[in-house]
């Protein structure tokens, strides 16, 4: 069964060696957004990137880096998604967070 709603869709770009209460800071987002109910969340590691330092991070074996780009993506409503935002401010040192509106399709299993 087939449910479309309209949504936003909230990016937290980071480093894969981000740090968060002794844990990766995108671990620690995603056990957040579960203990604040959220829809649901993934996580993502780019194979090649930068930020505001301009330093490339890329897994090509001849440049290994152990600080891979790192997107968590999570898809709920906006009103949702916003109780994350202090979380968010108080931990993300160095990342830039994205909210874009979207349009959901939510697939459920047919009751039994």
């Amino acid at each position: 069964m087939k449910l479309p709603e309209n949504g936003s869709l909230l990016r937290v770009f980071v480093g894969e060696n981000d740090n968060c209460g002794g844990k990766a800071l995108y671990e620690a987002i995603v056990i957040k957004a579960r203990e604040l109910n959220l829809a649901g969340a993934t996580v993502l590691r780019g194979i090649m990137g930068f930020g505001a330092g301009s330093q490339v991070h890329t897994a090509k074996i001849l440049m290994l880096s152990e600080d891979l780009p790192i997107v968590v993506e999570i898809v709920d409503t906006r009103e949702n998604l916003e109780k994350l935002i202090p979380f968010l401010n108080e931990n993300v040192e160095e990342g830039v967070v994205t909210i874009e509106n979207v349009e959901m399709i939510k697939y459920r299993h047919k009751e039994s």
